[in-house]
């Protein structure tokens, strides 16, 4: 879209147009897109690519009140609903890492031991599922 992405548009759409129900049409099957549209007000998140059929059930689940999902980006938010969220610790020393820093100093940067650090690591790595602090 030219003039703003279409999660902008969500948002100001109702700012006009205070009774629309917004259906967001796209190519993108993964649950961030998806997620993105619904927090901004879209009340369904439909695939360019379905079947006819499906949009009009999307259509008409809508305008009955009812939020609806494409299958397809229902198994990717499904896929994730249960992932481990980084704590405010782990994303700081995250930050750090990324920034090339060593564990010591990570450790004296955020005024934490070398051992809660690594411990830190470790958690990240599971949660990301990282074999190692590069990958």
């Amino acid at each position: 879209m030219p003039q703003m992405s279409g999660t902008e548009a969500i948002i100001a759409i109702p700012a006009e147009f205070p009774d629309a129900r917004i259906i967001a049409l796209s190519t993108y099957a993964g649950d961030v897109q998806a997620l993105r549209a619904l927090q901004a007000g879209a009340r369904g998140y439909f695939l360019k690519n379905a079947m006819q059929e499906e949009l009009l059930d999307t259509i008409r689940a809508v305008q009955s009140g009812r939020k609806t999902l494409s299958p397809t980006v229902s198994q990717a938010i499904a896929a994730h609903a249960t992932d481990d969220a980084l704590t405010n610790g782990e994303i700081d020393v995250l930050r750090l890492i990324a920034e090339g820093k060593a564990n010591k100093r990570i450790a004296d940067r955020l005024s934490i031991s070398e051992e809660t650090v690594k411990s830190r690591v470790k958690n990240i790595q599971s949660k990301l599922g990282a074999a190692d602090r590069l990958r």
